[in-house]
């Protein structure tokens, strides 16, 4: 069977069960996994669906969430240069927000500027910088989502509320020019609004998978975003569109 002929068959079974794992795949059309994984890249790439760890689910599926440890393996390669790009954005003495995430974890991890007060509601980003002496370290607090190893709800929005920061690092899982930057889950869309107002310039980072993807809650509109740190390919007339909207597309290589 042709790659084009599994691929659309793959197409019908998602349409019916809304999600697929590599491994019984692989054993229905009787190739490697492999084989399916170039398969469901390539699906992904034409926005055809929405890859997990193990396997994809429909594109339509707005609320679905990843959790952190799914997501942190993934794209390794292009949250790393994404993280070194938004890294070298970070000046001595800066204040910074850092949003909870795998990709933000990765700029925690290159921050090479001194005297930087860093604000997050991430416990591994807190951890991770917590030996670092060149900085300080404002850890929000609020209810911990098992899920993504975020901290948030109302002690955490209410902690973002007494600071003004230069810059904001957000993650995110859909970035479209006309639904704005969204996420699955309402609650933390409201934390990462609450960060978006402390913040003077807000800089979103994520691959380029999750361009023109829409998830079911709200962050803000587009407008609000200073720049966008992604990687990858987007198509030309995307990336147009984001910066006749006055937004700084960095592409990270």
């Amino acid at each position: 069977m042709f790659a084009e002929e599994r691929q659309k068959n793959i197409s019908l079974i998602l349409n019916n069960n809304g999600s697929i794992k590599v491994n019984e795949l692989s054993e229905y059309f009787n190739v490697s996994e492999a084989t399916i994984r170039r398969d469901l890249q390539e699906m992904e790439e034409k926005k055809l669906l929405k890859r997990t760890h193990g396997g994809a689910v429909r594109v339509d599926i707005t609320n679905f969430e990843p959790s952190f440890l799914d997501k942190k393996d993934e794209r390794q390669d292009e949250k790393l240069a994404i993280a070194k790009a938004a890294a070298s954005m970070i000046k001595d003495g800066d204040t910074i927000i850092l949003d909870s995430g795998t990709t933000t974890l990765q700029i925690a991890k290159n921050i090479t500027a001194r005297n930087v007060t860093v604000i997050t509601n991430s416990i591994d980003i807190a951890e991770e910088l917590s030996n670092n002496k060149d900085l300080e370290i404002v850890v929000t607090g609020g209810t911990l989502r098992f899920k993504t190893r975020a901290m948030v709800g109302h002690i955490c929005e209410k902690t973002f509320s007494y600071f003004r920061v230069d810059k904001a690092f957000m993650g995110a899982n859909g970035i479209s020019s006309v639904e704005g930057i969204t996420t699955p889950n309402f609650t933390e869309a409201q934390t990462k609004k609450a960060m978006i107002n402390a913040a003077n310039k807000v800089i979103v980072v994520a691959d380029s998978s999750k361009i023109q993807n829409v998830c079911l809650s709200v962050i803000c509109p587009i407008s609000d975003v200073t720049s966008i740190i992604t990687s990858g390919s987007i198509p030309q007339e995307i990336e147009s569109e984001f910066r006749d909207k006055g937004i700084d597309v960095i592409i990270s290589k």
